[in-house]
Parts: C-alpha cells; sequence; structure tokens
C-alpha cells in the first residue's frame, strides 16, 4: 500500500534538493537543444534507475536496529543539508550536441549525462535515507521518482523562467532547513528510543 503522506513528504524533499543541482540546468541546456520529449524520456529512465539503486540500498539498512538507523539517517540528513548550504554556485556545463536528432541519440545523451552526473548525488543519498527511515520502499519511490521527474521536465521546459521568478539560493536553503529539521528530528528519536 502506498502512503500519500510518505510520497507526499518524499517529493517536496528531493524536489527542493534536486532543483539547484546541476543537472537540472544540464537538463534545460538540453532541452534548448533538442526535441523536449526526447530529453526527457532519456533522463526520465536515469533517474528511474538512480532510485530503485537507492531504495533498494536504503531497504538494506531498515535491517538495522531503528535506533541505529535514525541515527545514521540523522547525521547523514545534517550532512545533506551542510553541503547544500555550503556549496557555491554551479557553471552550467558545456554539453556537445549529438551528430543527429534521433530519439535514441538525444535520449541516450540525456540518460548517459544523469547516469554519470548523479551517481552518489546528494539526492541519491537522501532518497536512500529516506528509505531506511520510513521502510516503505514503494512509497520513497514514487515520491523520489516523481520529484526527480517534476524538476527534469521544469528544467527541460520552463526553467529559465523558473530561475528569474525563484532565486536559486532561495531554493537552496529551503532544501537545507527541510533537510536540517529531517535530521533533528531522526537525530531526537534515535536518543528518545
Amino acid at each position: 500500500m502506498i502512503s500519500i503522506t510518505v510520497t507526499a513528504l518524499v517529493f517536496g524533499v528531493i524536489f527542493l534538493a534536486e532543483l539547484p543541482d546541476k543537472t537540472a540546468l544540464a537538463g534545460l541546456v538540453l532541452g534548448t537543444r533538442y526535441r523536449a520529449s526526447y530529453v526527457f524520456a532519456g533522463v526520465a529512465a536515469a533517474f528511474l534507475l538512480h532510485v530503485v539503486l537507492a531504495v533498494a540500498a536504503g531497504s538494506v539498512l531498515t535491517l538495522l536496529p531503528q535506533q541505529i538507523v535514525h541515527a545514521l539517517t540523522g547525521v547523514l540528513f545534517l550532512g545533506g543539508a551542510a553541503v547544500l548550504l555550503l556549496k557555491k554556485g554551479e557553471e552550467e556545463e558545456e554539453i556537445r550536441k549529438p551528430a543527429d536528432q534521433s530519439f535514441w541519440k538525444v535520449a541516450g545523451t540525456g540518460f548517459m549525462l544523469i547516469m554519470v552526473a548523479e551517481f552518489g548525488d546528494l539526492t541519491q543519498i537522501m532518497t536512500a535515507n529516506l528509505a531506511a527511515r520510513y521502510d516503505d520502499p514503494l512509497s520513497v519511490g514514487l515520491g523520489a521518482v516523481l520529484g526527480l521527474w517534476a524538476v527534469a521536465g521544469l528544467g527541460i521546459v520552463g526553467g529559465k523562467a523558473l530561475m528569474k521568478k525563484v532565486p536559486l539560493r532561495l531554493i537552496t536553503q529551503i532544501a537545507a532547513v527541510l533537510m536540517l529539521a529531517l535530521g533533528a528530528w531522526s537525530l531526537w528519536e534515535a536518543i528518545a528510543a
């Protein structure tokens, strides 16, 4: 059974954490050069694979005693918040144009870009933490993949307009505050248990 509450929480956390990431900018660049649906197909497939790996890793953590899981996820959330607050602005990376704009070339470019750039990324680690924290792999996986797909869609289709209206620094700060709250809550549960 899928929990709407867990799915919505995970969606919000992952969405906010991914917005200021370089892959959102890369999706924006790819979307301005190539057919958006082709780019999204490749990016979405890569994000789905990353979420499956993260949820599997997080599910393994649920085999540990709850107090250890809460302490571990609390520390990792606090570390993720620190990474968001301390990272400097990232420049757009140059993305090479494929020789043609066939579906497989464009989708493959998007897939490979996300596979390489997102492996071990903050949102993948956060997804594993959330899977361990809630012990609800389907709800966490659904929330995470929808959050990542939403950011990818925004980046590919309307990233420039969003960034003109909402400062990237504000989005990063909101994501960091959410992660601080989740980290503090997890550590409190570890101590109170």
